[in-house]
């Protein structure tokens, strides 16, 4: 099993950055992939970004440019670097771990609030 826990959420201004960190109970080199999803009211979840055991890295689109997914392996944490965020980034960022003990194992962190004013 694998224990995530978020931080780094809060309230920007349009144009402006955040940094998320997902800290895991366990190295990232035990883990297939971590990354986050998003969640906004009436839409469906969405997933923004991951990043594998060797650092390979995935973007949606509509983040690719702004959005950059890095991890520090003496950390066993990962971050979420959001910069230029718009208003439609607005949402509950949940951190997720892919396939630590089994291909299908899934694990979620708490949660953390991002809010765009615009």
């Amino acid at each position: 099993q694998v224990q995530l826990v978020e931080s780094g959420g809060g309230l920007v201004q349009a144009g402006g950055s955040l940094r998320l960190s997902c800290a895991a109970s366990r190295s990232l080199f035990s883990i297939n992939y971590m990354g986050w999803y998003r969640q906004a009211p009436g839409r469906q979840r969405e997933l923004v970004a991951h990043i594998n055991s060797v650092g390979s890295t995935y973007y949606a689109d509509s983040v690719k440019g702004r959005f950059t997914i890095s991890s520090d392996n003496a950390k066993n944490s990962v971050y979420l670097q959001m910069n230029s965020l718009k208003s439609e980034d607005t949402a509950v960022y949940l951190c997720y771990a892919l396939g630590v003990l089994a291909p299908s194992d899934i694990y979620w962190g708490q949660g953390t609030q991002v809010t765009v004013s615009s």
